[in-house]
């Protein structure tokens, strides 16, 4: 065996962003996370980890997000306005109507930020 065969390269370290852009990749793309890592060449762990990490920091960050405003719309579907709409990148979307029961959203959210 060659020095260079028996050299191994320590795992590349990924930006804050590539991290960022690989779990959201991930959450769009309908793939199980074994298939979605054996595309990526990303060890299962890997993926798990960075998925943790950003949960975590969104947990412990200002509670803040960046929002777009995008005018006054009608709720799809239902022919009258909505109080708030919410479209995630993945395409999933929440509408929240005038009158909605925060008790409700409130156990959403939780939900939500199980996942």
């Amino acid at each position: 065996m060659s020095e260079e065969e028996q050299v191994e390269t320590a795992p590349r370290r990924r930006s804050q962003s590539e991290i960022e852009q690989l779990v959201t990749e991930f959450e769009a793309s309908g793939l199980r996370r074994r298939e979605f890592c054996q595309k990526h060449g990303l060890a299962l762990g890997t993926l798990d980890g960075y998925r943790k990490r950003l949960r975590q920091e969104g947990a412990g960050g200002s509670g803040l997000v960046a929002v777009e405003l995008c005018g006054r719309t009608q709720a799809v579907g239902s022919g009258r306005d909505s109080g708030l709409v919410v479209s995630l990148p993945s395409g999933r979307r929440i509408e929240i109507g005038r009158e909605f029961d925060a008790n409700t959203l409130q156990q959403v959210v939780r939900l939500l930020e199980q996942i």
